[in-house]
């Protein structure tokens, strides 16, 4: 897809603003994220599996980094590219938080982590593959608990290449390692995948 222009990804982001903003009202949950000048959304409706996974991490990452604030579910956009994301949990820097903001600068984040959906795999494990590095995220940590992959994925050191802004360093786990992301260990035996018949 062609670059957008910068007044392109302003209405873009404007306009993905709005959609949060309507969403938050609704009943039901939804995701308003950008990628590719697409606007994505999504009705959420997370399995106890996912859910549990991401508190087990989060409060690991709490315990090891108190002076750090870990946020899900929590808009974050770059001012940069316009891109909206809305991770399953992201570190900042306690001085970075900013309670008036819309949503936190992808600028300022330490890291990122999702884990994948069973419905739609492909947002975390390629258009968030794709938009995280060109976002500034410096770590992106993917747990895929789908039956046949139980693995955590480490991405880091993103940087401009004839390919354009990528991850350039993959390091690959499996459920029950002990992963090393950035500064964080993370025990993954608590980690629980789905179940064999979904």
């Amino acid at each position: 897809m062609a670059d957008l222009t910068s007044e392109q990804m302003r209405r873009m982001h404007d306009f993905a603003e709005q959609l949060a903003e309507l969403a938050g009202h609704q009943e039901d949950r939804w995701k308003v994220q950008t990628t590719d000048g697409q606007i994505l959304l999504t009705m959420t409706s997370p399995t106890a599996p996912h859910g549990l996974n991401v508190m087990r991490l989060r409060r690991q990452i709490e315990a090891r980094t108190p002076e750090a604030t870990v946020l899900d579910n929590t808009n974050m956009g770059d001012p940069h590219t316009g891109l909206i994301k809305v991770p399953d949990l992201m570190v900042i820097a306690e001085e970075h938080t900013d309670d008036t903001a819309k949503a936190v600068n992808s600028r300022d984040v330490l890291m990122v982590l999702e884990v994948v959906s069973r419905a739609n795999s492909l947002t975390d494990i390629r258009d968030k593959l794709h938009d995280y590095p060109k976002m500034g995220v410096p770590l992106y940590v993917v747990v895929d608990p789908r039956k046949d992959k139980k693995t955590v994925t480490v991405h880091s050191d993103p940087s401009e290449g004839t390919d354009g802004i990528r991850y350039r360093k993959k390091v690959p786990y499996s459920f029950g390692d002990t992963v090393t992301a950035g500064r964080w260990t993370l025990d993954t035996s608590s980690l629980k995948s789905y179940p064999a018949d979904w």
